[in-house]
């Protein structure tokens, strides 16, 4: 049997072979995005209220009304931003999932999509798995920001999507208002629709606010926003996520959504929904804050170089060029075997796999973890 060559990925995506890794040879896991401290404890017992009080069969296709009535309550509480709940909102199985579907319903075969790299690296299967072409577009070191002219000249008549990722996996760099009305000129005249990423919105540092689509009333009109409750909530396990867009979207969103996953985990739903009308869920911003900060003052002793502190997200991106001059890929597996420490590869991030000579830590651990790993780190000369 031969296997049709879906996407031009590589088999195993770099997020299980470092895990893996850290597995094998017994290291800190830095690698991979997940907090290793538990969920509020409101939270968890929600779950087995769920279970107990009967919802345990099928939720309607578009989510639990009560979740998805709390997603827009909540949204208008942090944004100011009036949300349907009814004919706006669509509860997933993860943003991932979002992602996929929300391209599904827009692309193509042959229809093109645009992507700012250093990426998450479903996005290009997704567009090559729907028939489309990537066209990836750099971003600009050291601080990451849009190469807007280069957005302009990336656009053809074949463009029919463009992702963006605020705050940005991996590099944690922050979208401006001036960027969100920057695109919204570039797009105005076509009919690029916009998908935009925001499953770190809540985790935003340093006094900075997170500028979402859904309250720019331009760009609102062609977008899906995609978001997750794993990094909100710490429980990145549930697969948990949502898209907000417009009436017409959402609608094209649930015909393939329909026919994907039906629906999603109903205790789960439950559980959230209550969690999040309660107003009692912990200030996951500080907390990531706060290890962050712990991160970058555990690190000074170490050799890494911090070009600049992360702005959001689970990450912080640290050269090594002072340590070896190995390719970042060779350089990762070797502080996985040699130093008990697993990060990602920021080439990984990239379609040619392009070389800067960094790496991406995860911080949303325990201190106790934290502590170790940089322990270990410290031994490197």
């Amino acid at each position: 049997m031969q296997f049709p060559q879906k996407h031009t990925a590589a088999p195993t995506t770099i997020f299980t072979v470092m895990s893996a890794l850290a597995t094998q040879h017994n290291a800190i896991n830095l690698s991979q995005g997940f907090p290793d401290f538990p969920i509020d404890e409101p939270l968890a017992a929600l779950l087995g209220e769920a279970a107990r009080e009967g919802f345990n069969q099928y939720a309607p296709m578009q989510g639990l009304p009560m979740l998805r009535q709390a997603i827009a309550a909540d949204w208008r509480k942090r944004y100011g931003v009036d949300v349907d709940a009814d004919t706006e909102v669509t509860v997933t199985p993860g943003a991932t999932y979002g992602i996929y579907t929300a391209f599904s319903a827009v692309l193509r075969p042959g229809d093109e999509a645009i992507l700012l790299e250093p990426a998450y690296d479903s996005y290009i299967p997704n567009i090559e798995m729907n028939g489309a072409i990537p066209v990836p577009v750099p971003l600009q070191a050291p601080d990451f920001s849009v190469d807007w002219d280069a957005v302009r000249k990336a656009i053809t008549p074949r463009t029919r999507a463009l992702i963006l990722n605020t705050p940005h996996n991996p590099t944690g760099a922050v979208w401006s208002m001036d960027d969100w009305n920057t695109l919204a000129d570039i797009v105005r005249d076509t009919e690029i629709t916009i998908l935009s990423d925001e499953v770190y919105e809540q985790l935003i540092f340093d006094g900075r606010r997170h500028y979402t689509v859904l309250a720019h009333p331009e760009l609102r009109q062609r977008s899906f926003a995609l978001l997750s409750f794993g990094k909100v909530f710490n429980n990145t396990g549930w697969k948990m996520g949502y898209c907000i867009a417009p009436p017409a979207y959402t609608q094209a969103f649930r015909r393939i959504h329909q026919f994907l996953s039906f629906t999603v985990n109903s205790p789960a739903q439950y559980a959230l929904a209550k969690h999040l009308s309660s107003g009692m869920a912990s200030d996951v911003r500080k907390t990531m804050e706060d290890k962050r900060n712990y991160f970058l003052q555990l690190m000074k002793d170490t050799p890494f170089t911090i070009h600049r502190p992360t702005g959001g997200s689970y990450f912080q991106v640290a050269g090594y060029s002072n340590i070896s001059d190995m390719p970042d890929m060779e350089f990762a597996q070797w502080l996985t075997k040699e130093h008990g420490v697993a990060t990602i590869p920021i080439s990984a991030f990239y379609h040619n796999k392009k070389d800067d000579k960094l790496i991406r830590f995860c911080f949303a651990k325990k201190e106790s973890t934290l502590d170790e790993a940089v322990a270990r780190l410290r031994q490197i000369k």
